[in-house]
């Protein structure tokens, strides 16, 4: 299938090649890369050259969500990421990045109100619109494309709660049908800025998240653009542990991540979510090539 999102005078056509979200972590604490942009510099810097590198898509994020991590105010993520938002904006048009998306990481109404209104172009929420009530009155007032992402528990419950499913494909997809209809109730027009992403990690065990990759084309009944967010996870660390009896940092799993990409984008991912912009671009450039390969294609 294919889907055309449009907003802020921008065309996301999905289904055709993947689509890449580079991800600017603009926290003292994410797993991956926390610190690492923490100042506003630094984040659009990072961004600018994940756009050199060919994301579609930039996703700013304020306030980490890994196990454990501690919430933090509406005021103090908006003190991380709106300055990013309204200098990313000026810097993307100056540089003829002006087809790039904008896409805000944020589970709180008030940081998205605020984005929104100075331009971001999507909102993507890891709790699927479920942790703040008046996050869906928002996404409807801007008519604001929304990731709607699967959760079970809070970042600050994984740790010690008992996490288990009956079915997980089947409660993630009962899950995004109860929210895509909570929006088109409230008046969301169009359909198709509904992105569904199963959540890898967010709530599940390492062999939850298998089974997502391992069934992903189930999700396609859905008839939603996909994302799917894998990059770097602890899953694929406890893979390399238990075969490869290799300890890995977060960022020496590009690799593993890749291959954790990989059954999901012939399994339909429209969007996926990456550190590595640039080594994803490659490998996805080969495997749309051989998904959608057409004998006229090279000449």
């Amino acid at each position: 299938r294919t889907f055309r999102i449009t907003h802020n005078g921008k065309v996301l056509p999905l289904g055709l090649k993947t689509h890449i979200m580079g991800v600017v972590n603009v926290t003292p604490d994410s797993f991956s890369d926390g610190g690492e942009s923490f100042s506003t510099k630094s984040a659009v810097e990072k961004a600018l050259k994940l756009a050199q590198e060919g994301a579609d898509i930039i996703d700013i994020g304020g306030e980490s969500t890994r196990p454990g991590a501690k919430p933090i105010s509406a005021e103090e993520e908006l003190r991380r990421v709106l300055p990013v938002v309204k200098e990313l904006k000026k810097e993307l048009e100056r540089q003829k990045f002006d087809k790039v998306w904008i896409s805000v990481d944020t589970y709180k109404s008030e940081v998205a109100n605020a984005v929104l209104q100075e331009g971001a172009d999507i909102i993507n929420d890891i709790s699927g619109l479920t942790f703040d009530p008046r996050m869906v009155d928002v996404v409807v007032k801007h008519r604001a494309p929304v990731v709607v992402n699967h959760i079970k528990g809070t970042p600050q419950t994984w740790r010690n709660m008992e996490i288990s499913y009956t079915d997980v494909v089947g409660e993630i997809v009962s899950f995004w049908r109860k929210q895509i209809n909570l929006l088109m109730e409230r008046g969301y027009d169009d359909r198709s800025k509904i992105i569904c992403d199963p959540g890898i990690g967010f709530g599940k065990l390492p062999e939850h998240n298998i089974e997502i990759l391992k069934r992903f084309d189930e999700f396609r009944v859905i008839g939603q653009p996909l994302m799917i967010g894998v990059s770097r996870k602890s899953f694929i660390g406890l893979i390399y542990e238990t075969l490869l009896n290799k300890k890995s940092e977060p960022k020496e799993r590009l690799f593993g991540s890749l291959g954790a990409l990989a059954p999901a984008v012939v399994g339909g991912a429209n969007i996926v979510r990456v550190h590595d912009v640039a080594q994803t671009r490659e490998f996805l450039a080969v495997l749309d090539s051989v998904r959608t390969y057409d004998p006229y294609y090279f000449g």
